[in-house]
């Protein structure tokens, strides 16, 4: 490498690029959802239980999230999101006991996602 590049690598701008609120629940939702089926389809109880306990939280930010009274979206979409998220931690609990399995879970964080990718796309 001549001077020259390394003096333009040296200045060069190294901002990341911004990233929306949606763009950061889309990839917690793809994080967390990979796992979720990775886990799943290898059989990994252990995997499945830790990917179901990180699919928890992020489930519990968003239902305290809709609550919040300073959030602006539709009161009926807030409405059917702290449902899914009542419905994730129940069907979560009958996993855990070999009751059930995740494709529930699996299928409606897919869903999330593509309504957020959606959305991004038409904002």
């Amino acid at each position: 490498m001549n001077a020259l590049n390394m003096a333009k690598t040296a200045y060069a701008t190294t901002a990341a690029p911004i990233r929306t609120m949606r763009g950061v629940e889309y990839d917690a939702f793809s994080r967390i959802t990979h796992r979720l089926k990775a886990a799943d389809e290898k059989g990994n109880f252990n995997a499945l239980v830790n990917a179901l306990h990180e699919n928890g939280k992020l489930w519990t930010i968003l239902a305290v999230d809709i609550v919040d009274d300073a959030n602006q979206l539709p009161e009926e979409l807030r409405a059917r999101i702290f449902y899914l998220s009542e419905f994730t931690k129940h069907h979560t609990r009958l996993v855990i006991r070999r009751e059930a399995n995740a494709k529930p879970l699996i299928d409606i964080n897919t869903a999330i996602m593509r309504g957020l990718r959606s959305k991004a796309g038409s904002a």
